[in-house]
């Protein structure tokens, strides 16, 4: 029996006019022309590196109003973005873009036991949004076992034949060409950042260094999840185009934070299907990591 981590009810197709809208100069809102005509749109991913831009095709939902007692008369957003379509030659698929997405979909999955090795102790031994340190995670709760956990989720919409940075690819062209469909590497993180030596999302990396410190420091488990919301993929790296993230989730697993993927697919009706649990995910190059010498990191896989 398939299992449906997650539903969008009424969901419909709009076509992306213009991200920053014309009306409100935000960036997470777009200017989108449905079936009716023009509407103000929410984008929670903002462009989603080309996903959610001018011309895209997107499937969004109702926003419904909010209730005031006081009258407002400036614009709203309408609709929220939540899924993509993306097209390659002859294929269509739909991605899941709305961040927002990953965590209902981890939810449902952390119940229905669909995170590889991690199995709660009843269907209600967990918790949203707890605070621990200095950062609010996603997830805590109570193994099967008895061991408390703490779960970071994170959204994963894009992926590529090879993980490069844009400026780089068509150095690969000749490469890509050759390579099958589903041979895609999915990865995390991207987006806009002001120089490449910038981290692309200091909040991501600050879980990360936080999940550490709750490893090596606590008798909690310490997880992060990568939810992997499109099925053209044969992998899962944190991304080089950030090595500073990059690094920092190798050191984490090196000290005993436990990296996890679910693989998702969504179709056109707005519903969300578990694909697999089990993505390989690569952390370091063929080789090996590479670690300084006397390195003192204990290796503890999940």
């Amino acid at each position: 029996m398939k299992i449906i981590l997650n539903e969008i009810p009424d969901i419909t197709t709009a076509i992306i006019k213009s991200r920053p809208s014309k009306i409100c100069k935000s960036p997470y809102v777009a200017d989108a022309r449905v079936i009716n005509g023009d509407i103000m749109l929410h984008t929670p991913s903002l462009g989603c590196c080309g996903l959610v831009e001018k011309e895209s095709t997107v499937l969004i939902s109702h926003i419904p109003p909010k209730k005031t007692k006081k009258k407002d008369d400036k614009p709203r957003c309408t609709h929220r973005t939540e899924l993509a379509y993306v097209y390659e030659n002859r294929h269509v698929m739909v991605v899941g873009v709305n961040p927002k997405l990953a965590e209902r979909i981890a939810e449902t999955a952390l119940i229905c036991n669909c995170i590889q090795g991690l199995t709660l102790q009843t269907p209600h031994s967990y918790s949203r949004e707890q605070t621990f340190l200095n950062s609010r995670f996603d997830f805590a709760g109570t193994t099967k076992s008895g061991q408390e956990f703490i779960l970071e989720i994170k959204n994963v919409p894009l992926a590529d034949y090879v993980d490069v940075p844009k400026k780089e690819r068509k150095k690969y062209l000749n490469k890509i060409e050759n390579m099958k469909y589903n041979d895609k590497i999915s990865y995390f993180p991207d987006g806009y950042r002001k120089s490449n030596v910038d981290v692309v999302s200091p909040r991501a990396l600050k879980h990360v260094q936080e999940l550490e410190t709750i490893a090596t420091t606590t008798d909690k488990r310490a997880i992060l999840c990568f939810v992997i919301q499109r099925t053209d993929v044969k992998q899962f790296q944190p991304s080089n185009i950030d090595l500073t993230y990059k690094a920092a989730v190798q050191k984490a697993w090196l000290n005993g934070v436990e990296i996890k993927t679910i693989v998702a697919k969504w179709t056109p009706q707005g519903k969300c299907y578990f694909v697999r649990n089990d993505l390989p995910i690569c952390l370091f190059e063929e080789e090996g990591p590479r670690l300084e010498e006397n390195s003192s990191h204990t290796i503890s896989s999940s």
